[in-house]
C-alpha cells in the first residue's frame, strides 16, 4: 500500500514527493514516519497539484441546470408576463425565467397536489438544490392555491405584504409553475432568485 501511495504522488506531484522522500534515511525512522508522511504528502498534493477542483466542474453543473427544458403553459407564460408588467412598472429590472427553477416549482406543485396542502415543506431543500445548481445568492417563494386566472393569483399574492415584497423585491431570474388537481383546482409556485 505504501508503494502504491508513493507511486501516486509522484504522479500527482512529484516535486512533494521528492521534497518529503529524501534518498538516504535510516530504516527504523523511515517505517515509523513514511506511511504518516505519505498520506501528509499525498493530501498536500490533492489541494497543491490537483487539475480538477470544485470551480472546473461548477460550469458543466450550471451549463445543465440553465439548459434544462421546461413546457411553459399559456397561463403560466401570462403569470410571467403580468409579474414583469407589475416590476417595470415600478421601475424595477423584469425577471429572466430560468426553466431548472421551473422545474422545481413543478416539482413543489406536484407535491402539495399529491399531499392535498398548500404550503412550503421543503423549501429549505430546494432553495439549496438551486443555490448550488446556478449560484443563487438568494431564494424566495410564493405559492397559492385555487385561484382561476394568473391574474387573480397575482392580485392576492399583491395583498400580502410578504408575497408583494418577494415580486418586487431584489431578484433577477424566477421560475413559474402553475397544476391541477384532479378537482381542476390550481396550485402556483414562484420561485425567485438573485444571481
Amino acid at each position: 500500500m505504501i508503494k502504491q501511495v508513493q507511486n501516486n504522488i509522484k504522479e500527482v506531484c512529484p516535486t512533494i514527493y521528492f521534497k518529503l522522500i529524501p534518498t538516504v534515511m535510516k530504516k527504523t525512522l523511515r517505517n515509523a514516519i513514511l506511511p504518516v508522511a505519505m498520506v501528509l504528502a499525498f493530501a498536500l498534493s490533492m489541494v497543491s497539484c490537483s487539475s480538477d477542483s470544485s470551480e472546473d466542474l461548477a460550469p458543466e453543473t450550471n451549463t445543465a441546470a440553465l439548459n434544462q427544458s421546461y413546457d411553459y403553459s399559456s397561463s403560466e407564460l401570462e403569470l410571467v408576463d403580468l409579474i414583469n408588467e407589475h416590476r417595470v412598472s415600478l421601475g424595477l429590472n423584469p425577471l429572466e425565467t430560468i426553466n431548472y427553477i421551473s422545474v422545481k416549482s413543478e416539482e413543489h406543485d406536484e407535491y402539495m397536489i399529491e399531499n392535498n396542502v398548500l404550503n412550503h415543506d421543503l423549501f429549505e431543500q430546494r432553495s439549496q438544490d438551486i443555490i448550488q445548481a446556478l449560484g443563487a445568492v438568494k431564494v424566495n417563494e410564493n405559492v397559492a392555491y385555487n385561484f382561476i386566472t394568473p391574474s387573480s393569483a397575482l392580485h392576492a399574492w399583491l395583498k400580502s405584504p410578504g408575497h408583494k415584497a418577494n415580486i418586487e423585491g431584489d431578484f433577477t431570474h424566477f421560475g413559474i409553475s402553475i397544476r391541477e388537481n384532479a378537482d381542476g383546482k390550481k396550485y402556483y409556485t414562484n420561485i425567485f432568485i438573485k444571481k
